[in-house]
């Protein structure tokens, strides 16, 4: 089973970061205000980053690594990203 990395950036242009096996019903979760306590509050949510691991482990080492990240470095991420997919 696949997992993903992802990263929702919030109304208060905050960026989470988190994992899941089921991307599109993790993004409604939060903005439905199930997700994570932290989104509750800040919806909505958009999906600004994800990035497919090859299991949970995996993607659990990557979550910790991003979010010891800066914001900065995670908005670089997260632009490369959005570069990238103009040009695919």
């Amino acid at each position: 089973m696949a997992f993903f990395l992802y990263i929702v950036r919030c109304s208060d242009n905050s960026l989470y970061t988190g994992i899941t096996n089921d991307l599109d019903q993790r993004v409604k979760a939060h903005n439905e205000g199930r997700g994570a306590k932290y989104t509750s509050t800040r919806r909505p949510v958009v999906l600004v980053y994800e990035e497919q691991c090859s299991s949970r482990n995996t993607a659990l080492k990557r979550e910790i690594q991003i979010k010891g990240w800066t914001k900065a470095k995670k908005e670089a991420l997260v632009a490369e990203s959005s570069r990238r997919d103009r040009y695919e």
